[in-house]
């Protein structure tokens, strides 16, 4: 009699070995986590594998193998304890973005019945997390691109939470004009560099560039953002923005030259500069 929970560990260690010679950072995690998602088991748990999971595991394997991105693969990831569905054409959630909520979390109170936009909306995952935080807040996410805002639909569905999801061009005057009496605006907008953008990693070369490329010096979003959202932003309301690890002095000076106050720096878990935010007069 075939031992099924031994061809299991075998079937797992086969893929482990795969993906440390493909050079797959973290190999048994990620292995894991697509064995978790095919059989619904957790991955110590699993006792048998069918013929048909196996299939769609080896499928699994060979796009990780490839270079694509495992949240695509899974299309699925967390952010801020919450589910988030991800895919082809969206930004993939980072854990280094959650610092941006709990700065916010840290900020205000729940209770307060906060005007929240969030900027380059992408998937949703700041605007949902907010409203979790926030329940009474009216939150209204933006993003230029129809497949991203299709995840953050899907998304907000999902969780059931009243988020309001408009597209438009965060870079546009005349859209901003639309808006007025905004408490708090919030953006992890694209920010990096024409040479980063040459020497992406193979699995962030699958995400959309228009989430990523922030102008020759990676800071066009922030120098158009920041003047043309103040408008909207009550005064004592804040802008609070998420930055590549290198451009906290630009983005400070950024705010500070549209006449900001209180200007912070927060760092993440890695201790990277990673979020800017300022308050306006």
């Amino acid at each position: 009699m075939v031992n099924r929970a031994l061809e299991c560990k075998a079937i797992r260690t086969f893929h482990v070995e795969q993906f440390q010679k493909a050079g797959i950072p973290d190999s048994a995690f990620e292995v894991n986590c697509i064995l978790e998602q095919v059989t619904g088991i957790p991955w110590h748990s699993i006792r048998e594998i069918s013929p048909e999971q196996r299939k769609q595991i080896n499928s699994m394997i060979q796009r990780r193998i490839s270079g694509e991105p495992l949240q695509y693969i899974l299309g699925e990831w967390e952010f801020y304890g919450m589910k988030c569905f991800v895919g082809k054409g969206v930004l993939i959630p980072r854990p280094d973005t959650e610092c941006l909520i709990d700065l916010i979390a840290q900020k205000f109170r729940s209770s307060e019945k906060l005007n929240i936009l969030d900027l380059c909306t992408g998937s949703g995952c700041i605007a949902l997390a907010l409203k979790k935080i926030f329940p009474d807040a009216e939150i209204t996410g933006v993003d230029c691109s129809p497949e991203a805002l299709a995840y953050a639909e899907k998304n907000k569905n999902y969780h059931g939470l009243d988020v309001q999801l408009l597209r438009g061009d965060v870079l546009d005057a005349a859209f901003a004009k639309n808006f007025n009496s905004v408490d708090l605006i919030v953006s992890n907008p694209p920010y990096l560099t024409s040479q980063e953008m040459q020497t992406l990693q193979t699995e962030v070369s699958h995400e959309p560039a228009t989430a990523l490329y922030g102008g020759s010096d990676g800071l066009d979003f922030y120098r158009n953002m920041t003047e043309i959202w103040k408008t909207p932003l009550k005064s004592g309301g804040m802008l609070l923005y998420e930055i590549g690890e290198q451009q906290a002095v630009a983005v400070s000076e950024i705010l500070l030259s549209q006449n900001f106050q209180n200007i912070q720096v927060m760092q993440d878990l890695a201790h990277h500069d990673r979020i800017v935010s300022g308050d306006k007069i």
